[in-house]
């Protein structure tokens, strides 16, 4: 957070930095281990991994809908007081993970854990802002990016293979670890007393809370309820129509609604729910727009990667782990090497670029993938793509930051946390509604070229409610039907095709949101960090077109 009125400071203890480090990383662990989990609590639970899915969805909904409350109360209350008892909270949600005797009870843990990193993620920038000046701060705030990205890589070892050879709940062991070390470290830190006269817009804070409530649960639930017409799966129709796509009409309403409101607070002299000077000029926002679809894209790979291993390969989950090593080690290593590059590229350079890697590397995957993860080919598709991510998230990050007073620690904090973790669900949300979607498509279609599958056969197994599931499962299905082993044989092929050509389309869909992301990434600022202290200090637009 740039403080150009600061004198030069001695060099601060970086001890203090431990414990923030490592609450990135509970945050992020915790969002990574979930996919991990996703076989063995598909097993216990005796749900589809679509419900399993949901856990994550709330998590980041939770986050992103109470993110920008959590900033004000934390500059009400004390960053210190809050950032303790919310990792208090945190612990508690990875023990009821732990005992969860339900997928209904997982969801609920994870609720808790996303209203406490709704607290957590903007305390992280505004006591990194209080506790380090300079490049200590530049540093400081760049270790959160490869804290995200160790986290995955940490989720994905320890995690897979405590959920082989142990079982899933004690996955989530570290993060109880994990939640109480940050606790012990967070003595450490310092900070200034919260201030009882910061006022918090509780209507503003209803207005964005609903939106994006009512944004992501209408996206998770297109492929349920339907995308246009109500189909069987919706509560309820509105005359014909969805749910699902009026809640995300809604959801956009009502953030429009929120801008509006908080611009006509802020004409009346009025504290707004945050700042939006944040988003202050056309560079801001383009970081703001190039973070979400980043995130969005790599929470639609970490959930479609476990989802065909796992349940479609049937395999392990240390298997998981093994197949998304070269994607997680990389975005970590790309994350910390990108500050590296500041004093000589331009955001504007690295974002284009950055999004360049992740379009041809998703456009490579779409085209060599099949149901192996580990051939030479796809290993580099996802090194590739690790290399573009890595650096898009530290690098956007960054921009806010250093563009930002450092009186907006916390509102750069709540909208880095509103962006990533709406961003996250969003993407989660669609990737699996948008490859069951495909997959349901492309059952149908191949049914009509397999006449050896008769209606009769079709209706015993209801393919109408097409979900993922393995040959091993579908095999187990047909042989309580009528069908005979050549049947058998043709709709175990039926069932491969149709998920690989899903996968491949999905992979290509996205590959074009990446591609559309290169348009905010060329409004990225054209000035290295060197250059932003004086031209914030100024109040001139640094990168004038």
């Amino acid at each position: 957070m740039t403080d150009t009125s600061a004198p030069a400071t001695a060099r601060a203890s970086w001890v203090p930095m431990i414990g923030l480090f490592l609450a990135q990383i509970l945050m992020s662990y915790n969002v990574s281990a979930l996919p991990v989990s996703l076989g063995g609590m598909v097993h216990d639970f005796g749900v589809p991994p679509t419900d399993v899915s949901t856990a994550i969805v709330t998590y980041g909904l939770v986050v992103a809908a109470l993110v920008m409350v959590g900033a004000k109360i934390g500059q009400r209350v004390g960053w210190i007081l809050m950032f303790r008892i919310v990792v208090a909270l945190f612990a508690v949600s990875a023990l009821t993970m732990i005992l969860a005797p339900s997928v209904g009870w997982v969801i609920v843990a994870q609720a808790l854990a996303g209203a406490s990193a709704a607290i957590i993620v903007p305390s992280l920038v505004a006591l990194i802002a209080e506790n380090y000046h300079g490049r200590q701060q530049e540093t400081a705030i760049g270790s959160l990016g490869s804290a995200r990205a160790l986290a995955g890589v940490s989720a994905f070892l320890i995690g897979g293979t405590l959920a082989t050879l142990v079982g899933w709940r004690q996955v989530f062991v570290v993060v109880l670890v994990l939640a109480i070390a940050v606790f012990l470290l967070s003595f450490r830190l310092r900070s200034a007393p919260g201030n009882p006269e910061v006022k918090i817009d509780v209507v503003a804070a209803v207005i964005i809370g609903l939106g994006i409530v009512s944004l992501t649960f209408g996206v998770n639930n297109l492929n349920r309820w339907g995308l246009l017409q109500a189909g069987p799966g919706a509560p309820f129709d509105i005359l014909g129509l969805s749910p699902a796509p009026v809640l995300v009409v809604i959801g956009v309403v009502l953030v429009q609604l929120f801008f509006l409101w908080t611009r006509r607070r802020t004409r009346r002299g009025q504290v707004p729910l945050v700042s939006l000077s944040v988003f202050g000029s056309s560079r801001e926002r383009a970081a703001v727009y190039a973070m979400f679809i980043v995130v969005a894209l790599e929470a639609g790979l970490n959930f479609t990667v476990p989802l065909y291993i796992q349940i479609v390969q049937g395999r392990t989950p240390f298997d998981t782990s093994l197949a998304m090593l070269p994607f997680n080690l990389t975005v970590f290593f790309a994350a910390m090497l990108v500050v590296r590059f500041y004093r000589r590229f331009s955001p504007r350079t690295i974002g284009v670029f950055g999004f360049i890697l992740t379009t041809v590397a998703l456009v490579w995957l779409s085209i060599v993938v099949d149901n192996n993860w580990e051939t030479l080919p796809t290993i580099l598709g996802l090194f590739v793509f690790g290399v573009g991510q890595g650096a898009l998230v530290t690098l956007v990050f960054n921009v806010l930051v250093t563009a930002s007073p450092k009186h907006l620690a916390g509102d750069v904090g709540s909208v880095r946390g509103t962006t990533q973790n709406l961003a996250s669900a969003v993407g989660t949300a669609v990737a699996g509604a948008l490859l069951v979607g495909i997959l349901a498509a492309n059952i149908s279609t191949a049914l009509t070229d397999h006449t050896e599958l008769p209606p009769s056969l079709v209706s015993q197994v209801d393919l109408g409610s097409v979900n993922f599931v393995s040959n091993e499962r579908l095999t187990e299905v047909l042989a309580e039907t009528d069908a005979t082993d050549a049947q058998v044989t043709a709709a175990v092929a039926v069932n491969e095709e149709a998920r690989l050509r899903a996968l491949r389309l999905g992979l290509l869909i996205l590959a074009g949101v990446s591609a559309l992301a290169i348009v905010p990434a060329s409004r990225l600022p054209r000035f290295r960090p060197g250059e932003i202290p004086e031209s914030v200090a100024t109040g001139s637009d640094p990168d004038p077109e």
